[in-house]
């Protein structure tokens, strides 16, 4: 969770002296990429290659360990032909690096990687196609099932207990509803978070554990042009919020997310659940809790965007992107009911399969 002065704020010739003393690299062109609660710089180097410089928070830093499984994860994803970055080793042989530094309030020690730069654009910027949908949903479940079969020593690190942006500690929302005083969005968060206490918690143990990205969101899936003139994906960024958990919070966080980026969010989720389905078929519990636990991770992203803003006031357009749009499409989702929404979803996976399988 967000900290007050926790965000690393290094200017650029801190950061080319960085990339030179750490990975013997000369930035030839160095810029900074939006980011939550860490700091990312886009790195050309002299000697060639592309990268991106990532700084994390001063809290996250705190757990290197989590880091290192989540890096590790990363380069298993991509030996396994998935498009997720890798680490590239400092000049000691490392993939991470602790660096102390003074940001203004006293020195602090930030944790520094240097990445594989992707290619491509945000999905949130290309147009969202039935098709790109099917290839998220289908990307969302290769990469769980492939997470599936990571082995590390510290693997039980991904456990994260009472972690504030996993689907299994939705109630956490609580403690941070006074920023939604004032708002008639606090009514439609208590009836969800009462739903999903009534209606999730308890069908819980029908549900398929595995490891979850836990943040495939739209800004967080790289897609490029391709021959075709349609989208591809391209990268699968930021593994911070990596744990234990199902797979049907990876799907329901995909579906909340590409909503957020559609004219017609109530769409999104057919084609999406019919990708998903091409590689992993839901069960009954994983189908029936679907609806309340897309509606969660918009209460999720609304509650914590808020709280996030009384710390970062400085950084509230970014905070609030996700926010912004949501505000307007979770009391829609929530007026239409889960057996309308569900209607739609269902019947419209159902016809995209049908259709996919005649080509």
């Amino acid at each position: 969770m967000s900290v007050k002065h926790a965000k690393p704020n290094l200017n650029q010739s801190q950061v080319a002296e960085m990339v030179k003393r750490l990975f013997s690299l000369t930035a030839s062109e160095l810029r900074s990429l939006p980011s939550y609660d860490d700091q990312n710089f886009y790195v050309a180097a002299v000697e060639g290659g592309e990268y991106v410089l990532k700084i994390m928070n001063s809290e996250d830093s705190k757990n290197p360990t989590l880091i290192e499984v989540q890096t590790y994860a990363m380069a298993f994803l991509h030996q396994n032909g998935l498009p997720a970055q890798k680490a590239i080793p400092n000049i000691a042989g490392q993939p991470i690096s602790m660096e102390e530094i003074d940001c203004g309030y006293g020195c602090q020690t930030y944790l520094v990687r240097l990445l594989t730069y992707l290619p491509g654009i945000t999905i949130s910027k290309a147009p969202l196609t039935p098709q790109l949908l099917y290839e998220t949903g289908k990307m969302a479940a290769r990469m769980d099932t492939i997470l599936q079969k990571l082995e590390h020593p510290n693997l039980s690190m991904l456990q994260r207990e009472n972690f504030i942006w996993s689907l299994s500690y939705v109630p956490l929302l609580e403690t941070y509803m006074n920023v939604l005083d004032e708002d008639p969005l606090q009514e439609v968060v208590k009836s969800v978070i009462h739903q999903y206490k009534t209606s999730v918690v308890p069908q819980r143990s029908s549900f398929r554990k595995c490891i979850n990205h836990g943040d495939f969101n739209d800004l967080n899936v790289l897609v490029q042009h391709n021959e075709s003139d349609s989208y591809r994906i391209s990268g699968i960024l930021d593994f911070g919020d990596m744990n234990s958990g199902y797979y049907i919070h990876e799907l329901s966080i995909n579906i909340m997310y590409m909503m957020m980026e559609h004219p017609k969010p109530i769409e999104v989720g057919g084609p999406i659940i019919a990708g998903w389905e091409s590689v992993l078929p839901l069960n009954e519990a994983e189908k029936d809790c679907l609806y309340v636990l897309v509606l969660s991770r918009f209460c999720q992203s609304l509650v914590l965007a808020r709280y996030s803003v009384t710390l970062h006031p400085e950084n509230a357009e970014y905070l609030m992107i996700s926010s912004k749009k949501g505000v307007h499409i979770l009391p829609q989702l929530w007026e239409l009911g889960k057996e309308q929404v569900e209607k739609v979803w269902f019947q419209s996976a159902a016809q995209f399969r049908d259709t996919h399988q005649m080509k």
